[in-house]
């Protein structure tokens, strides 16, 4: 049986004045950098004594919750861009606010850009995918995913195995700290035991 946790980056300081994520570097909040302590305490009880690789977004958000968790797990996490969040193009280091006030196009298809510079959905899916083909085709049976909420909606779409084109109907979508478990089976059925689950946290 394979083991998957995927985990939203923990409070960022863009969570907290206003401004955009996407490929812009923000440092945690110090309630952030608690926020990823907990989380590491709880996983170091689901995962001790088993072997476990974790891969994280390079983005530095993702990476100081992915260094805070792994202190727990004895594991170095191994950075991938595949899993930063969708770029927004020319709104980066801009507020939430220039954003809806400067939209270039609105999203009505997955392959709507914001902005002319950035990534559709399909674009961050594209993107996504050749990384989750080679985590579900590896040997490795205890994954942590460390990323970000509009990446991690495109994972959870494609473990339960919706196409790309109906996340214009459906999302499955959380807040910072989420802490999602996925399964295969030993006959390949993939199975949803939590999303979300802010407990870890607590």
């Amino acid at each position: 049986m394979k083991h998957i946790v995927t985990i939203q980056h923990t409070q960022s300081v863009h969570h907290t004045n206003g401004m955009v994520g996407s490929w812009t570097d923000w440092d945690l909040t110090d309630l952030g950098k608690e926020q990823a302590d907990a989380i590491g305490k709880k996983l170091k009880e689901a995962f001790a004594e088993k072997d476990v690789v974790i891969y994280s977004s390079d983005l530095k958000r993702a990476k100081q919750t992915a260094e805070e968790i792994t202190k727990y797990l004895g594991v170095e996490p191994i950075f991938k861009q595949e899993l930063r969040e969708r770029n927004l193009g020319k709104c980066c280091g801009k507020s939430v606010q220039w954003l809806r006030e400067n939209i270039e196009c609105p999203e009505k298809t997955v392959d709507d850009r914001l902005f002319s510079d950035g990534e559709s959905r399909r674009d961050a899916w594209n993107r996504l995918r050749p990384f989750y083909e080679e985590v579900m085709a590896s040997d490795d049976e205890n994954i942590i995913i460390v990323s970000h909420g509009d990446l991690l909606s495109l994972w959870n779409a494609m473990f339960i195995g919706i196409s790309v084109e109906s996340l214009m109907e459906v999302d499955i979508h959380g807040p910072g700290g989420g802490v999602s478990h996925m399964f295969v089976g030993d006959d390949g059925k993939h199975m949803v035991r939590h999303i979300n689950d802010m407990s870890y946290m607590v």
